[in-house]
C-alpha cells in the first residue's frame, strides 16, 4: 500500500525526470533469485489488491513505478517501459512492467502501445 501510494503522490508532485530517476536507483548487491516469477506473483497480488481497496484511482503509472520499484529493491532486475498510441482525441499513455519474458503488471494492453522510453534505459531486454 505504501509503494502505490508513495508512487501516486511523487508522480503527482514531482517532474517526470525525478520520477524517472527513481527507477534508475542501483539494485542491492544480494544475489538474483534463480526464479524471480514467485516473487513477481506476489508483487503483482499486491499492487492488484492494494490498488482496488485504497480510496483513490490507482491508473497504471503509479502500479508499475511501485511495482518496478518493489522488484527492484529485492534484487530483481525489472524494466519499466512507458508507451503512447494514438486516439481520437491525441494521445494515450500507458506504462508496463517486465523482467525479462515475464509480465509483471500493465502488459496486456501493451502491444497497442509504441514504446518510447524504458526505464533503465540499458535494460533492452527486460533483464
Amino acid at each position: 500500500m505504501l509503494a502505490v501510494t508513495l508512487a501516486r503522490i511523487a508522480i503527482r508532485v514531482l517532474p517526470f525526470r525525478v520520477v524517472m530517476r527513481l527507477t534508475g536507483w542501483p539494485m542491492p548487491a544480494r544475489p538474483v533469485e534463480p526464479d524471480p516469477s514467485i516473487t513477481v506473483r506476489r508483487v503483482r497480488w499486491a499492487i492488484e489488491g492494494v490498488s482496488r481497496r485504497l480510496p483513490f484511482e490507482v491508473v497504471c503509472f503509479p502500479k508499475g513505478l511501485a511495482a518496478h520499484v518493489m522488484l527492484r529493491r529485492r534484487g530483481i532486475p525489472a524494466t519499466l517501459f512507458y508507451g503512447a498510441a494514438p486516439t481520437d482525441k491525441g494521445l494515450e499513455a500507458h506504462v508496463w512492467v517486465r523482467v525479462g519474458d515475464i509480465d509483471v503488471i500493465g502488459t496486456e494492453t501493451a502491444d497497442r502501445f509504441a514504446t518510447i522510453a524504458r526505464f533503465p534505459a540499458d535494460n533492452v531486454d527486460g533483464r
